[in-house]
């Protein structure tokens, strides 16, 4: 039986309808927004799957139909490869539904969201993400939802849910907000530098108007819920539990407060082996029980230290900042380097500036969009001393390098202010706690060294939380063993004035507004004193780029000229750009950009197009080519595109009975512009530069 219902959202209606298509699936639903309609559908399977994690995907899927077009790549047909806005957005989903499936299950479990119709106006993200919640929470896999999601944009000054496509640019607040009845689960977004009040207010509102969401689906699991499986997690070995944390308590927790991190891991390796080896054969035979205790008494203990005794891992203060040590220029080609060290986390950023044809062309359901800034963010094996087979971007590495590219393109200049297409990479040499917020640092730093003449420094900081009843502590640059054993993952970036993006994962119910606002306060302090250490090093952008980067040139022909230019088939400016070295960017307004590695290449390739796009003029001398000879007179081609007539009586001092006895095509003559016609007819003359 089908049953559709609806709830105002942003003054808008959104709909989820049930038990019309799909009804193979364990759940599955279709939530629709204006015109924007996107498919979710849950499978999970009833064969238990061996391992100690839960066998959950989640895709996200944009047919190209869905904006009533065809694909533009050569098989016309989506590739199967997904895009970094599905691959984001597949993220999104993700991490909020992941925390609510009950420990212990191992049922293989897929999501797929699919974007069938698309209105150019209501971006499908936070519908899929409705809509995820929505079949796992009318399906019969165990689920501790609903959840909800809402994009919170703010123009002039005031919130605005869901704000349409083409608000987007005029928000200097947008983000998403997931969250429960009972409070926020993630944050994921940007901003143009704002307060973390301001932060805060938002994500708040974004959490008050979902909670319809949660309502609606309490209403459909009502009406069309099936019978949640019936799922007992495994019941622990008590006996056995308690043997091995007696043997492996006391030398893990010495393990645990050994502040470097090779050192701690190798004495945490032989605490556990030395458990095994007391364990005898019982021990073998149960190594993966063994290791799932160990590490369940691993975060119990890092947590205990903490609540209980104030301590970290390291010795820190919960505020205090690793040591940080930052240097510029260490690459001598590329345009830009900076190598940014804080505590066991390290990261080299590079630039590179290119021309406006290196600019990434990406194919979207709004169309096809060029994008003149790019951060590539790679994260090899080596960097947590793993060995493992180096394939292409993970969804993690495209996670966090979008989340580094909000940080940091909000800093950036105008395109008129500087004309170049902007490629960063991180590359993380080392990892102990927050990557990608140790690439912001390298890149801005890497930006500053290059000379981009960004609007303001930005840096970042991950921060953490452990909450047990009424203790709660804040943890400033956390580590990834504190990241693993506490209750928030927490990242913000931004300037001294503000938040540029932040990124929060909740794995507890509830996070009040109060700690939430603590916590944006404690980052703030921790962002200003890291970007204090990284201006100690470099102060401003450098005066003068990279003498390896190209420089832009521009100038502006009239929009009738740029045929000429361009030449029949290409030809012309492909002459142009292979005589001078330098690459040539026309815009249809006239605009006309030349890309060379040296000024001489430049000026160059300038003079060519000055030449064919330049008028004539009156009393101006050219040398020409003669390209036609008649009884009266010949025809002298004096630029690109541009003839005029030397009248027989023009050719010379003395008369002339016939206009071959003095010039025959193809030869070179010098002439002087008479007058230029109305009907813009040019008279020249070669006799007047042999009277002189």
């Amino acid at each position: 039986m089908e049953i559709l219902l609806k709830e105002d959202i942003g003054g808008k209606a959104m709909s989820i309808q049930t038990g019309k298509v799909a009804k193979q699936a364990s759940g599955s639903v279709v939530v629709q927004y204006g015109d924007t309609i996107v498919l979710v559908t849950v499978v999970a399977t009833h064969d238990e799957r061996p391992g100690d994690f839960l066998p959950l995907t989640v895709e996200y899927q944009e047919k190209i139909y869905a904006a009533g077009r065809i694909p533009g790549n050569y098989f016309r047909r989506e590739i199967g490869r997904p895009s970094e806005k599905e691959t984001l957005t597949a993220r999104l989903i993700d991490r909020p539904i992941r925390p609510l499936f009950p420990k212990g299950f191992r049922f293989e479990t897929q999501v797929i969201a699919t974007v069938l119709s698309m209105d150019q106006e209501n971006d499908p993200d936070t519908l899929a993400m409705v809509g995820a919640s929505a079949a796992l929470h009318i399906s019969d896999v165990p689920f501790a939802g609903p959840i909800a999601a809402v994009r919170v944009g703010r123009i002039n000054g005031e919130f605005k849910i869901n704000p349409a496509l083409s608000e987007w640019e005029a928000c200097d607040i947008n983000i998403v907000v997931a969250g429960s009845k009972t409070g926020v689960v993630m944050v994921e977004g940007g901003a143009d530098v704002v307060s973390e009040a301001e932060m805060t207010e938002a994500i708040f509102f974004g959490h008050r108007a979902m909670q319809p969401l949660i309502d609606l689906q309490a209403k459909l699991r009502e009406t069309h819920g099936a019978p949640k499986r019936a799922f007992t997690p495994p019941a622990p070995d008590a006996d056995f539990t308690a043997r091995v944390e007696g043997l492996a308590a006391g030398p893990l927790r010495e393990a645990l407060l050994i502040p470097q991190k090779v050192q701690r891991y190798a004495a945490a390796r032989t605490a556990k082996h030395a458990v095994l080896a007391a364990l005898g054969d019982e021990g073998l035979e149960r190594r993966e029980e063994v290791a799932g205790i160990i590490d369940a008494l691993k975060r119990r203990i890092l947590r205990e230290l903490i609540l209980n005794e104030g301590r970290r891992v390291d010795g820190r203060g919960f505020e205090e900042i690793r040591p940080i040590t930052c240097q510029v220029g260490i690459l001598p080609r590329p345009h830009g380097s900076a190598l940014f060290t804080r505590g066991e986390t390290q990261v080299l950023g590079v630039l590179t500036l290119g021309s406006g044809q290196d600019e990434q062309r990406v194919e979207t359901l709004s169309g096809e969009e060029f994008r003149p800034f790019m951060l590539h963010y790679n994260f090899p094996p080596y960097s947590v001393g793993e060995a493992k087979r180096i394939a292409g971007p993970s969804r993690r590495d495209i996670g966090h390098g979008g989340l580094s590219t909000r940080a940091i393109e909000k800093i950036l200049p105008a395109k008129e202010a500087f004309d170049y297409t902007i490629r960063l990479v991180s590359e993380v040499l080392e990892s102990n706690g927050s990557s990608s917020m140790g690439t912001v640092c390298a890149c801005c730093l890497a930006l500053m060294d290059g000379g981009v003449p960004i609007t303001a420094p930005v840096a970042g900081i991950a921060m953490g939380l452990v909450s047990e009843g009424e203790r709660v502590v804040v943890l400033s640059d956390i580590l990834g063993d504190e990241d693993h054993a506490g209750d928030m993952d927490f990242k913000v970036a931004g300037t001294r004035e503000g938040i540029t993006a932040m990124q929060m994962d909740i794995k507890i119910h509830e996070l009040s507004r109060e700690i939430l606002a603590a916590a944006l306060e404690q980052a703030r302090r921790g962002r200003i004193h890291i970007l204090g250490r990284m201006l100690e090093t470099i102060a401003a952008p450098r005066q003068e780029i990279s003498p390896y980067a190209p420089t832009i040139t521009t100038i502006t022909i009239h929009p009738d000229k740029i045929r000429e230019v361009i030449g029949q088939g290409g030809k012309t400016i492909r002459a142009i750009q292979s005589q001078t070295n330098t690459t040539i960017q026309i815009e249809d307004s006239g605009q006309v950009k030349i890309a060379a590695f040296s000024k001489q290449e430049a000026e160059a390739a300038l003079t060519l197009i000055k030449q064919i796009t330049a008028d004539p003029e009156v009393g101006a001398i050219y040398e020409g080519t003669v390209v036609k000879i008649t009884d009266f007179g010949a025809f002298v081609n004096i630029m690109p595109g541009t003839d005029g007539l030397v009248h027989i009586s023009q050719l010379a001092n003395r008369r002339v009975t016939k206009v071959s006895d003095v010039v025959k095509e193809g030869d070179k003559l010098k002439v002087k512009v008479l007058e230029i016609g109305r009907d813009g007819k040019i008279r020249l003359s070669h006799k007047a530069l042999l009277e002189g």
